[in-house]
């Protein structure tokens, strides 16, 4: 459970304006006649759609909408408190320096512990900000704690297109591609790609040797009400194939207002025990633009689990039973 609990961290936070440019801009349905439109050849179709093309070119974004798809990166730290089921474990600390060259470092650091077991983490992620574009320089995480100490480095050499990386002592290089990050600068990717209204919500990232892809969905609006405050916020999904969607479910709370600074995640394994993150403060160092209107997708399908059914199974049980214990004993040796 502690390694789980810290892997939910880096998923969590679980995205340039020229980018961005054609998902941002909302375009009006055309209307078309089916009757004429099916007397027209293939060419004739083409030599009429490049022409609507010339004539109606991709309109730019206006400099409220940059700001807003940029609003990200403003310099910023944010404190959360970190529970299982009512269970305070301890907290996570996230920090984000002003930046004018465009090279930017975001870190991170967690404390968590429960009896006996402790695990301590530090994450620190450099990228540069190219054409819009976030692009993974360096990523460096070491863990501390009970069980076994270890650290995993990856450099990203886009000149070599290469991505070097070392877990656990051991070396793999793997082929550059592009739109990969690293499971830290992702976060930021992703709360641009959401004020950019930018679909697919899909990323790639270098994990423990490998290359690992998540997706997500926005299911909807949620005003949420936590000890630090009450947040308007959207609520995100981590999408699962079917078989384990029934055994896992990880939502979460991203604040428009906050450029979707993530307010809470939950997690549940199995319908039972309730992973809880919790947003304690938040200090942005600039006032935030306002944000475009959402696009929300919606569940993906009616018989998606109810979060407020699996947050009931878990309201009365916060005691941890022996075989729990043990559980968890075992994942943080592993």
């Amino acid at each position: 459970m502690i390694n789980q609990l810290t892997r939910l961290f880096t998923m969590m936070f679980c995205l340039s304006p020229v980018a961005y440019t054609q998902a941002a801009v909302q375009s009006t349905p055309a209307v078309t006649d089916a009757e004429s439109t099916t007397q027209l050849n293939a060419s004739e179709t083409l030599a009429i759609a490049e022409k609507v093309e010339q004539l109606n070119p991709v309109i730019p974004l206006s400099v409220d909408q940059q700001a807003a798809i940029m609003s990200p990166l403003t310099a910023h730290t944010a404190k959360y408190t970190v529970y299982y089921g009512s269970i305070e474990l301890g907290e996570a600390n996230y920090r984000l320096p002003a930046s004018d060259s465009g090279y930017y470092v975001y870190e991170f650091n967690s404390d968590v512990s429960l009896l006996m077991l402790s695990d301590e983490r530090h994450l620190k992620s450099e990228f540069t900000l190219e054409n819009g574009k976030l692009v993974p320089f360096r990523y460096i995480h070491e863990r501390t704690g009970t069980g076994s100490d270890y650290t995993e480095q990856t450099a990203f050499a886009k000149a070599q297109a290469f991505i070097h990386t070392i877990y656990k002592q051991e070396a793999l290089k793997l082929p550059y591609q592009e739109k990969v990050f690293d499971p830290l600068m992702v976060q930021l990717q992703f709360r641009m790609d959401l004020a950019a209204n930018t679909r697919p919500l899909d990323y790639k990232m270098v994990k423990e040797k490998e290359v690992d892809d998540y997706e997500f969905r926005v299911l909807g609006k949620e005003t949420l009400t936590l000890n630090s405050g009450t947040y308007e916020t959207v609520k995100v999904e981590v999408v699962r194939e079917a078989k384990k969607a029934k055994k896992r479910q990880t939502y979460f709370w991203m604040a428009p207002d906050l450029a979707y600074l993530p307010v809470r995640l939950s997690h549940f394994s199995k319908g039972s025990k309730q992973l809880d993150i919790q947003l304690a403060s938040y200090h942005f160092e600039k006032p935030l633009p306002p944000m475009t209107p959402i696009v929300i997708d919606g569940p993906a399908t009616e018989h998606a689990p109810a979060l407020d059914a699996l947050a009931a199974e878990t309201e009365n049980d916060a005691e941890i039973s022996e075989s729990e214990l043990d559980e968890i004993k075992q994942l943080a040796e592993d």
